[in-house]
């Protein structure tokens, strides 16, 4: 309902106000209504994208703590390289000293490679002392890992380790 008024109110106005015009008034309203909705779903999707990109941020003393931006942080190089299964890469920064036991998003490197099946990674990490009974931040096992990953053959090598 009101939308006919609406229509017929900027159809009044068109007529009085562009009488020159040799179109259709029709299609002039539609035109005008058109622009006009553009206008508005563009300011709303504005809004709508600032809106969705502000981040809040722990402040103490107007100073950002950017110990949060850090947690959120990657995988450090030495567990991509176990991730993607380079074998070289894993060899090379053992000898470059990379500690085998460093945790990175809460995971030793051993972890990651029993949670995505990387066997040979997994066997020369515990050649080079390797922990496998450490612990995950979230509490769970290398075998749980492996488990729920189906991971079948790096769990064959962590049961031959572990005598089980």
């Amino acid at each position: 309902m009101l939308k006919h008024i609406y229509i017929d109110i900027v159809y009044i106005y068109i007529i009085k106000n562009y009488s020159s015009i040799k179109t259709e008034p029709v299609s002039v309203v539609k035109s005008i209504i058109m622009r006009k909705t553009m206008l508005i779903v563009a300011a709303a999707m504005m809004l709508t994208v600032t809106y969705a990109s502000a981040e809040v941020l722990p402040v103490k003393n107007n100073t950002v703590e950017f110990s949060v931006l850090l947690k959120k942080g990657t995988v450090s190089t030495f567990c991509k390289a176990v991730m993607q299964g380079d074998i070289g890469t894993v060899k090379r920064l053992i000898e470059l000293g990379e500690d085998v036991n460093k945790k990175s998003l809460g995971m030793t490197p051993a972890i990651f490679a029993a949670r995505y099946n990387k066997a040979e990674i997994l066997k020369l990490l515990i050649q080079n002392g390797a922990d496998i009974k450490i612990r995950s931040d979230k509490g769970y096992s290398i075998t749980k890992y492996a488990e729920s990953a189906n991971a079948k053959d790096a769990l064959m090598v962590i049961n031959a380790e572990l005598g089980s």
